[in-house]
C-alpha cells in the first residue's frame, strides 16, 4: 500500500500549529459544542460509552462530560489534538480518554461503544467507507451515530452569512475562515445524495439525513 493510501485524512494534517491555531478559533463558538453535546446527552443513558470520532480540540467531549455520567473516549489522527484535548480536559476538571488513532483502522474492541458522533470532521477522511465499517464495528448491536458536517451543496452566501453573523468572526480571521471553507471545505464536503451513496456501501447500508442550511446530519444505526 502506498504512503498515500495510508493517510487517514485529505489535505494537510490539522497537527503542529495548525491544530493550536484551530483550537483558539473555535473556542470562540463554544455554544455550538455546547448545543450538539445536548444532542447527544438526549441520546443516551447515564453511563452509556460515547465516542467521539475526530475529537480536536476535545470541546465536544467536554462539554458532554459536564451533562451527565458518560464514559467518553475520543479518537483523533492529530497528535497535537490530543494533547490539546486532554489539556483541556484537565482544565475542565472531566475524565475523558482522548486518544490517538486512524477513523479507518480504530484501535478498539467489536461493540465497545453505546453512541458516536463525528463532528465536522467526515469529509476529512479519506477513507471514508472504511470509516463507516469501522464505526458499525466498534458500535454495539442497537447502537447509533451521528455524523454532523457541512454539506456539499452549501451556496457561497450562506457559508459567509454564518462565519459573519454565527461565528462572529472579522477582519482577517473572517477572511481567512472564508478561504478555508470555500477552497478547502465546501469542496470535501459531500451532499446529501452523496452521504446516501456512501453508507449504502457500508455495513450500515442505510442512514437518515437531516439537513439545515449549511450543513447535514446523518443518523446511522446498527
Amino acid at each position: 500500500m502506498s504512503k498515500k493510501a495510508q493517510k487517514g485524512y485529505k489535505g494537510i494534517g490539522m497537527d503542529g500549529p495548525i491544530a493550536t491555531w484551530y483550537a483558539k478559533s473555535t473556542q470562540n463558538n463554544i455554544e455550538e459544542y455546547k448545543k450538539d453535546a445536548e444532542k447527544v446527552a438526549a441520546c443516551v443513558p447515564e453511563e452509556a460509552a460515547v465516542l467521539e470520532l475526530a475529537s480536536g480540540p476535545g470541546y465536544l467531549s467536554i462539554e458532554l462530560a459536564k451533562l451527565g455520567n458518560y464514559k467518553i473516549t475520543g479518537l483523533d489522527i492529530s497528535k497535537k489534538f490530543v494533547e490539546i484535548a486532554r489539556e483541556k480536559a484537565k482544565e475542565a476538571g472531566v475524565e475523558i480518554d482522548f486518544r490517538q488513532g486512524d477513523a479507518a483502522r480504530m484501535p478498539f474492541d467489536d461493540q465497545t461503544f453505546d453512541f458516536i458522533v463525528c463532528r465536522a470532521a467526515f469529509k476529512n477522511f479519506s477513507q471514508p467507507v472504511a470509516a463507516l465499517d469501522e464505526m458499525n464495528r466498534v458500535l454495539k448491536d442497537g447502537g447509533k451515530a451521528v455524523i454532523i458536517d457541512l454539506r456539499g451543496d452549501v451556496s457561497p452566501e450562506a457559508v459567509d452569512k454564518h462565519i459573519e453573523e454565527e461565528l462572529g468572526l472579522t477582519g482577517f480571521q473572517y477572511l481567512l475562515t472564508k478561504w478555508i471553507f470555500r477552497l478547502m471545505l465546501i469542496k470535501r464536503a459531500y451532499t446529501k445524495e452523496e452521504f446516501r451513496q456512501l453508507v449504502s456501501k457500508s455495513k450500515f447500508q442505510t442512514c437518515k439525513i437531516q439537513e439545515d442550511t449549511i450543513g447535514l446530519e446523518v443518523w446511522l444505526e446498527k
